[in-house]
């Protein structure tokens, strides 16, 4: 095993493999993994701070086994904030677990050296005392049925939008890096959140039978668009705002205009690497939220 020592910000860390390829397809390496989350870093890390974080590892690359990870490891450097946190209904049997909390530079280059490719966390944070504290965001995950796309979810991310704005929210739109998109908005906890997403998914549904369905039942999205209600659940996670994605290329779920979702007429156009959603920062600064 290849080492190398590294100080980030006044933290010593000791990267390894560097040169192993991590996505074989395009020949990225995890050099270029540590790399672009150390220089997306300033737009990414808000996004991530205070949320318990749950990230999917792929130690043999995207074409190997990978496993979700919640619990911080052993040997996590104790600089890494931690918060214990309870998880009923674990599958492993445990109350709690120790979740890491990436909020600073040395972090998060930390768990890119562990092949974290994926960053996922939830609609909620903890507060100073490690406290979790109610839901500060709504989430709305499109999954397209084929031969449906994303270009069918932007038109139910248009839908949404409206039926949001109506409720006073606005709504921001991410690519999920994968095949689909998420709608986030900012929550006042007007209502139990789920609860809330569901009526309106339903509604939607209700609405737009040909093009909407908010039932989980796969074999009912052929050529429709589910709307995932069920993120809003305390206990699940979504991937973060400009979080790699474990594709056959380094994909990220990127922030978009509204520009963007309005004129999409094929898949492709809303495809993002590294080295596009890099670009787009330095061209247009942080996007979401704001779109």
């Amino acid at each position: 095993m290849s080492k190398t020592p590294v100080k980030v910000d006044g933290r010593q860390l000791v990267l390894t493999n560097l040169d192993k390829v991590l996505y074989p397809e395009s020949g990225f390496t995890k050099a270029e993994v540590i790399d672009y989350y150390s220089r997306i870093a300033p737009v990414l890390l808000p996004h991530l701070a205070g949320r318990p974080l749950t990230v999917k590892r792929y130690p043999n690359g995207v074409e190997g086994q990978f496993f979700f990870e919640k619990n911080a490891p052993k040997h996590t450097p104790d600089w890494v904030r931690r918060v214990n946190l309870p998880v009923p209904g674990s599958t492993k049997d445990r109350e709690s677990i120790d979740f890491a909390l990436v909020e600073d530079l040395p972090t998060l280059v930390y768990y890119a050296n562990l092949a974290a490719l994926e960053l996922h966390v939830p609609q909620w944070r903890v507060n100073e005392e490690g406290k979790a504290e109610e839901p500060d965001t709504l989430v709305f995950d499109l999954d397209p049925g084929a031969p449906a796309t994303i270009v069918e979810c932007c038109e139910v991310a248009l839908l949404l939008r409206e039926a949001l704005a109506e409720d006073g929210l606005t709504a921001s739109p991410k690519t999920s890096g994968n095949k689909g998109m998420q709608l986030y908005a900012d929550w006042d906890g007007r209502a139990e959140p789920s609860a809330y997403a569901k009526a309106l998914a339903q509604r939607l549904e209700k609405e737009h039978r040909a093009l909407v369905i908010s039932v989980m039942t796969r074999s009912a999205r052929t050529g429709k668009v589910f709307i995932d209600w069920s993120q809003n659940n305390p206990a699940k996670t979504t991937v973060a705002p400009y979080s790699l994605r474990a594709r056959a290329q380094p994909t990220v779920s990127t922030p978009l205009t509204w520009a963007e979702v309005e004129t999409c007429q094929s898949p492709e156009e809303l495809v993002f690497t590294t080295a596009d959603v890099l670009e787009r920062v330095a061209d247009q600064g942080e996007l979401f939220r704001r779109a």
